[in-house]
């Protein structure tokens, strides 16, 4: 892989970019000798899930916003039971 100086990439940028971009090569730049980014030629868009793309391609069986359950085994359903009276009365 190729590396380049930042100094020299920040002088020559579109030309390194497009330099990628024709061969396809990433390039390593450098800060003092360590590596500090990567130019690489972006992946084939293409092949990026696209929204939609798999309509129709699955089946809904029975009700989907229903409960799932007897109402009546909500606790929430239930009647309320009588309230215990006090015993100081």
């Amino acid at each position: 892989m190729e590396e380049i100086a930042i100094s020299k990439f920040k002088a020559t940028c579109l030309a390194v970019l497009e330099r990628v971009r024709k061969t396809g090569e990433p390039i390593v730049v450098t800060r003092f000798g360590q590596p500090i980014a990567e130019i690489q030629p972006p992946r084939d868009l293409k092949s990026q899930r696209k929204f939609g793309a798999r309509i129709g391609s699955m089946v809904i069986l029975g009700d989907i916003v229903g409960p799932i359950g007897d109402e009546s085994d909500w606790e929430a359903a239930q009647e309320p039971e009588d309230e215990p009276k006090d015993k100081g009365e």
